[in-house]
């Protein structure tokens, strides 16, 4: 036991360059984060919600290709509650995001209120 533990600190010894690295990686992250603005800290948040969105509907388009390839006639339509339960996400996630895909007209609304049809 005593022989480990000097081992232990003879190779810390030989290797305090290494440690004094990792401690710098660890520590520069955690005062940047500490020392940035308000506004940086909203910027950073925007953005993480812009691409968690994105990634959203990304999800909605490949799961609207999926079902197309199962049942290759007819359309994908889908209610907003069957969505979120299937991707397992809020429901007005999926709402903003399949209101970004119709920005981009890979939806369309259907006429029943809270269904769409996905464009594959």
């Amino acid at each position: 036991m005593t022989k480990s533990l000097a081992a232990g600190f003879s190779w810390i010894a030989l290797h305090w360059w290494v440690i004094l690295i990792i401690c710098a990686l660890v520590i520069a992250p955690i005062c940047i984060r500490g020392l940035e603005s308000n506004e940086a800290r909203l910027e950073r948040a925007r953005r993480k919600q812009k691409r968690q969105l994105r990634t959203l509907a990304n999800k909605i388009v490949s799961y609207g290709q999926n079902v197309h390839q199962r049942y290759p006639t007819g359309d994908v339509v889908v209610s907003e509650a069957d969505l979120s339960e299937q991707l397992r996400d809020r429901s007005d996630a999926v709402v903003t995001a399949l209101n970004l895909l119709l920005n981009e007209q890979k939806v369309q609304k259907a006429p029943l209120r809270g269904y769409w049809k996905l464009n594959v």
